[in-house]
């Protein structure tokens, strides 16, 4: 695959959370399939992936504070990726 399909983890008070519960929240390629992501990351965090989750999040206006400014969030694909009991993705 010529494209980068893993493009960020997604560090949040509600992903931080989740990882207790090995599930991480990761945004990904908006093309990209269930099967392509769990290879993804297993490769590039050496875990063993037992269930991928996917959602498209819809981009929308966001008001910047203090202004009358609009700015148009850009829609985004995030996938919930449940690893193997101990073992971990180590967040940046």
């Amino acid at each position: 695959m010529t494209k980068e399909i893993i493009k960020k983890v997604l560090i949040t008070e509600k992903g931080t959370k989740m990882a207790e519960q090995n599930r991480y929240p990761i945004e990904v390629a908006a093309d990209a399939t269930k099967p392509q992501i769990a290879e993804a990351v297993e490769k590039k965090f050496g875990v063993h992936v037992l269930a991928v989750r996917t959602v498209n999040v819809k981009g929308g206006l966001r008001y910047v504070r203090g202004t009358r400014r609009a700015v148009k969030e850009a829609t985004y694909k995030k996938a919930f990726v449940t690893v193997k009991a101990g073992e971990r993705i180590e967040q940046v």
